[in-house]
């Protein structure tokens, strides 16, 4: 099991190096490591001096382990984006496990600044995205082991286990930050709220159903 993590998980990161920099600029420097402790600002994280570099920098470690799933949507995502892993920066890349417990759902969701690309490792999962206004066509598939697919950059997507066990996926993003809003969350659980009048009249529903939703966002 271990060889075979390795392996996949090695084709996903190097399937991602050209389409990554087709959205990012290519580093001007071997490296620009994250620099967590500065205050500046510019697009990206503010590099640490060369020096100080380690090889601690570009390591993480721990992904072969699975991750607690009890939550109410019964799945778990372990991000290595460059906040975990501050060797990433500029360099337009990052991964991340999903851990899926029998039914388990990684909710409508999508990535600003990435496409995504997921290998199932272990487990059947169903995936699906839609398309654009106006057609909002839904492409969706059922994936098993060995299995992989790919998310377009600012689609809404899913993922459901379908299995009878748990289920495990690793996904390759081409963004250091890709970023998740999830649909539910950005509509009904905006600080402040988008009035209910203005949702009621989206979703083609009662005020009071909208104000029961943001209530639970």
């Amino acid at each position: 099991m271990a060889k075979q993590f390795s392996l996949l998980l090695s084709t996903v990161a190097l399937s991602f190096c050209c389409m990554a920099f087709a959205f990012e600029p290519s580093p001007l420097q071997d490296f620009c490591v994250a620099d967590a402790s500065t205050s500046a600002r510019v697009n990206g994280v503010a590099c640490k001096t060369p020096a100080s570099v380690q090889a601690s920098d570009f390591l993480f470690n721990g992904l072969h382990m699975p991750a607690d799933t009890k939550n109410p949507f019964g799945a778990t995502v372990t991000p290595v984006t460059v906040t975990q892993l501050p060797g990433l920066n500029t360099l337009g890349i990052a991964l991340a496990r999903i851990d899926y417990a029998p039914k388990g759902v990684i909710v409508p969701h999508y990535h600003p600044r990435a496409s995504e690309i997921i290998t199932v490792l272990e487990g059947s999962l169903e995936v699906g995205f839609v398309t654009s206004n106006p057609e909002n066509r839904h492409i969706t598939k059922t994936l098993h082991k060995g299995d992989v697919f790919v998310f377009p950059i600012g689609l809404l997507h899913y993922q459901r286990n379908v299995g009878d066990g748990y289920a495990v996926s690793i996904s390759g993003l081409s963004s250091q930050n890709p970023g998740v809003i999830t649909a539910t969350n950005a509509i009904f659980g905006s600080k402040p709220d988008i009035t209910s009048d203005i949702l009621a009249k989206s979703f083609q529903i009662d005020q009071s159903i909208v104000e029961n939703l943001q209530g639970k966002f």
